[in-house]
């Protein structure tokens, strides 16, 4: 059986297909061929000698989904809710979620399994103590997001509400997924945060790792093409623009040039940063101090103190009257 349950589909086994103007044997050369590069050499790109090992990004999103939901009651999903059935709503909603994310946490964990096989009771277990952990850190996940909002309503003008910004601000949108991830990139399952906040970057045009640590007060305002790399940290009351990247300076390598694995190469950013435009800030020993103001775009790669102001400075700029074309 797949991941989603079913078998594969046995269509077209036994009986021709219209192939609209396209040779029969054409499309058997072909299928062979591309058949011939399912081999075993790495990265394969398949998963056809460990079926049913990989989570399901359709049902990662779904439960991602019924997350929003239980963060925003009355918001997302059912309009209808009331103080007096909100409940029994969120109680199911959670069963939902906890049978749901225990399987997906499940087949996740267990890709990494030295037991091999389809599953083991080892896994299983871990996932549901993982899930159990997870939902425990739901209502500090919905504290540090009503911050969040508090933090978008108060700078941004343009926010007529804060409903508005629940049901129309992409950043909010990115930094809810972030922090739902976040908790289980935490507790050890990388791959299911992976899922979910490269689903919100598809959104969004916001690109935030589930690694990142980023304190309470976040705002990002307009927020396409940001980029927050996986070992950023960021503190308190920090606020960037659209266009931002906090990224890695350099890939670091061993003595054989294999790619060191979870160093510490994105940039610190301080608590109660203002980060312009269009900035890119790089590299893993790069701090930029507490109350900064860093401008639009700029490029950073060393250390910034504590209330400085970084300024780009612009080419010259004229402008000159047009001149009045000649009566005819």
């Amino acid at each position: 059986m797949s991941p989603a349950g079913r078998r594969p589909s046995s269509r077209g086994r036994g009986r021709k297909r219209p192939t609209f103007g396209v040779a029969r044997d054409a499309v058997t050369r072909s299928a062979a061929a591309l058949v011939r590069t399912y081999g075993s050499e790495v990265p394969a790109a398949h998963n056809l000698d460990l079926v049913g090992r990989l989570p399901s990004p359709e049902r990662t999103v779904a439960i991602l989904e019924k997350l929003v939901e239980v963060l925003y009651p009355g918001i997302h999903g059912n309009p209808h809710l009331t103080r007096d059935n909100v409940d029994l709503h969120i109680a199911a909603l959670l069963d939902d979620i906890a049978a749901e994310l225990v399987e997906q946490a499940g087949v996740a964990l267990h890709r990494t399994c030295p037991r091999g096989g389809e599953s083991c009771s080892r896994c299983a277990a871990t996932a549901g103590r993982t899930v159990d952990l997870f939902l425990a850190a739901l209502p500090r996940v919905r504290r540090l997001l009503t911050l969040d909002i508090r933090s978008a309503y108060e700078g941004d003008p343009a926010a007529q509400s804060f409903e508005e910004i629940m049901l129309a601000y992409p950043g909010l949108r990115a930094v809810t997924v972030y922090r739902l991830a976040h908790e289980l990139h935490r507790l050890g399952v990388p791959l299911l945060a992976r899922i979910m906040t490269e689903h919100a970057h598809r959104e969004t045009g916001i690109d935030i790792h589930p690694g990142a640590e980023i304190g309470k007060s976040f705002f990002i305002d307009h927020g396409t093409g940001v980029v927050i790399g996986e070992t950023t940290t960021i503190g308190r009351n920090v606020k960037i623009y659209q266009g931002v990247t906090l990224g890695a300076l350099s890939i670091p390598r061993d003595e054989r040039g294999n790619v060191i694995r979870g160093k510490k190469r994105h940039p610190t950013i301080e608590d109660d940063v203002v980060i312009y435009a269009g900035a890119t800030i790089l590299g893993g020993d790069t701090v930029i101090g507490k109350s900064s103001v860093v401008g639009g775009n700029t490029w950073v790669i060393q250390s910034v103190p504590p209330r400085s102001r970084v300024i780009s400075t612009p080419q010259e700029q004229r402008i000159e009257r047009k001149r009045r074309r000649p009566s005819r």
